[in-house]
């Protein structure tokens, strides 16, 4: 086994689990916590969006991971844990339709809660602080080691990839 291969984000564990869902939940939490004030029906409609957007994520970008290709029918990565694997999955490029939905998807749940926090400067503060940390350490701690080259965001220099697709 080479460096690389050591670098490499082959397979996630539980314990990525519970790290990666701990650290989303700040800002998902001090979003809701900042629409209940101003409109519970807001709240609802918040929910509800990022429920049918996870789900566009899971089934428009998930389907292409390795991660949920080797999973063996129980997703098994940073995000969902035990989740089925509803879909066939499609190792390979993304397509155009494919990388917007995982590109705008995450920045449609970030942004839309913007609009309550505004008016509470101290969460605001809290959401953005949680939003960006969230950010950088996916970024900085995934993408530079993910094994899904294929994806809109990797960032695994060429010469690291090694003989991998």
């Amino acid at each position: 086994m080479n460096t690389n291969d050591q670098r490499l984000k082959r397979q996630h564990t539980f314990i990525d689990f519970l790290y990666w869902n701990l650290v989303l939940a700040v800002p998902l939490l001090t979003a809701c916590v900042g629409l209940v004030h101003i409109s519970v029906t807001g709240l609802i409609g918040y929910l509800l969006l990022c429920i049918i957007l996870v789900a566009a994520i899971y089934r428009f970008f998930c389907t292409h991971c390795p991660h949920y290709a080797g999973s063996n029918g129980k997703t098994r990565c940073m995000f969902f844990w035990g989740i089925p694997g509803f879909f066939k999955p499609i190792p390979g490029p993304y397509g155009g339709f494919e990388k917007i939905v995982s590109v705008a998807a995450p920045i449609i749940v970030l942004a839309v809660p913007i609009s309550w926090l505004r008016l509470q400067p101290g969460l605001l503060v809290i959401y953005g602080l949680s939003s960006a940390v969230l950010f950088f350490t996916i970024r900085r701690g995934e993408c530079s080691r993910c094994v899904n080259f294929h994806c809109p965001v990797n960032c695994v220099p060429d010469n690291e990839r090694g003989d991998n697709p």
